[in-house]
């Protein structure tokens, strides 16, 4: 009797113990990381699969935090059509890396904290920094819209390392023209580089480069209007137009921790340079107007910009 009592509690010992076991065996810890959401939203199937391409995956599941700009399915379908691509698997890893790094920012940024014509810096680089990463314009006029391509559809969606804010549009890597187009402090800049008989700078402003440009604000060029009355912009000849823009664009991707007091700066429009003063950081151009660098470093994949609040005149 007591051989048989010692086997069944011997068997019911390790009966509990069993199932002890098999229940610590299906324990599921909810991921609630950037990835992790990512992964459970159907949505964004195509985005998950170019961060394991492009070997991200566990980058946003550390701690971050990060704000990810996150691109549904629809959207990378397009992405792919408008650059030749037939799959992902196409893309070049290097190309998909930094393309999906141009959609993370550091930190954790909820719509409330976006405010118009601000800058975010991304963790991707063009090639023409090796220090200072891409920007992003963020614009609020209607919604949120980022460097003037992609719309926030779905903001604040909260995770354990960061925030995420679907869009419905891929933002690629910004030209100089990216970000003039998508500023509309830039419109009159974007609407004199456009005019009738000037060079192609829109395709030059998007090639390789790199680019330094010094961008008029709209309220520099309605400056220039009335100090050029009565004829104003108007009366000035397409050739001379096309050597004040040429004027704002120098060689190399200038940052502003580069530049120095009573630097010459050489323009695109040869031989003709302006002066660089600091402390506050002011230009000179040759016929002795001042114009107030009022903002620096907005880094493009080819270039960089530093903005004006007056226009610079070269001689004619």
């Amino acid at each position: 009797m007591k051989l048989k009592l010692f086997a069944i509690i011997a068997t019911l010992t390790f009966g509990m113990t069993s199932c002890n076991d098999d229940d610590e065996a299906i324990v599921v810890v909810e991921d609630n990381t950037i990835t992790g959401i990512a992964s459970n939203n159907a949505n964004l199937s195509s985005l998950v699969a170019a961060l394991n391409r492009a070997d991200l995956t566990n980058t946003l599941q550390t701690t971050g935090p990060y704000t990810v700009f996150a691109p549904t399915n629809a959207a990378f379908t397009t992405f792919l059509q408008a650059n030749g691509f037939a799959t992902l698997q196409d893309v070049p890893i290097p190309v998909l890396k930094e393309i999906l790094l141009n959609h993370v920012v550091n930190g954790a940024a909820q719509s409330t904290s976006l405010t118009n014509n601000m800058y975010l810096k991304t963790l991707a680089k063009g090639t023409a920094s090796s220090t200072n990463t891409l920007s992003m314009h963020v614009n609020t006029t209607s919604g949120v819209k980022l460097n003037g391509v992609s719309n926030v559809t779905t903001p604040n969606v909260l995770a354990s390392n960061g925030v995420i804010h679907i869009v419905d549009a891929v933002i690629g890597l910004p030209t100089i023209v990216t970000h003039a187009t998508a500023n509309p402090n830039f419109s009159s800049l974007v609407g004199a580089l456009t005019g009738a008989g000037q060079p192609d700078f829109v395709g030059i402003l998007s090639g390789v480069g790199p680019f330094t440009v010094f961008a008029p604000t709209n309220a520099a060029f309605t400056s220039l209007d009335a100090e050029l009355a009565p004829g104003g912009i108007a009366g000035v000849s397409t050739a001379n137009l096309t050597k004040v823009l040429q004027y704002h664009v120098a060689n190399g991707n200038v940052l502003s921790t580069s530049l120095t007091n009573n630097q010459v700066v050489a323009t695109l429009q040869t031989p003709q340079s302006f002066t660089i003063n600091l402390s506050p950081a002011r230009i000179t151009d040759v016929n002795s107007r001042v114009s107030n660098i009022t903002a620096t470093d907005v880094q493009c994949a080819n270039g960089v910009i530093h903005v004006l609040d007056k226009v610079l005149l070269p001689t004619f």
